[in-house]
């Protein structure tokens, strides 16, 4: 049996309730559950215990973050629950430190990540998809979505996790298509967690 981690890391504001991310997080758990998965979950908005979530990182073969795109990252309450929960187990648990050692202490930095999981992302934008990888829209000048993520690809990869397919619901706040979204998201769960893990 494989386990899976969900967090959810939406953070609520008037505008912007999470019902989106709710709907993700509810569609996968789902399927993962039909598939034979065991599931946890943490809401990052909410109350938690440090040392209970180092233990659901320990114990997933996956990590699913579910998240919107705010403000080119993640919602403050998603980062504070990472400033917590990572440097907890930053020097032993889930890493052995940033890697150096003193036989070389300008080598290796990052990778002393002792986990052996996988992480894929699932996000919502307010951008549309046209926005990413086009030279010709200048705010984004070309980069891709994983481009935006990097600092988020970069803390996982520190732990030793490592990346599946990520995938984009766009444009939710002006042109949303949940219901279209959903079908993507359904063959995207399917492929890269239900048929590889």
């Amino acid at each position: 049996m494989k386990n899976v981690f969900i967090i959810n890391g939406h953070q609520y504001y008037p505008y912007s309730e999470g019902k989106a991310n709710k709907t993700f997080e509810n569609k996968a758990t789902e399927m993962l559950r039909e598939a034979g998965f065991e599931i946890k979950h943490t809401a990052t908005e909410k109350e938690f215990k440090v040392e209970e979530e180092i233990e659901k990182f320990l114990w997933a073969d996956v990590v699913l973050i579910q998240s919107p795109l705010n403000w080119m990252g993640i919602p403050w309450s998603f980062k504070k629950y990472l400033d917590e929960v990572l440097t907890a187990g930053m020097m032993g648990k889930l890493s052995a430190g940033d890697g150096r050692s003193s036989k070389a202490p300008k080598k290796n930095y990052g990778l002393g990540g002792l986990l052996k999981s996988k992480y894929m992302f699932s996000f919502t934008a307010n951008a549309p998809k046209e926005a990413f990888n086009n030279p010709d829209e200048k705010f984004f000048n070309g980069i891709s979505e994983d481009d935006l993520l990097l600092p988020m690809h970069l803390n996982l990869k520190w732990f030793g996790l490592k990346p599946l397919k990520t995938f984009f619901a766009y444009d939710v706040m002006k042109n949303a298509d949940i219901p279209n979204d959903l079908i993507r998201f359904k063959a995207h769960i399917t492929e890269e967690l239900i048929e590889k893990i």
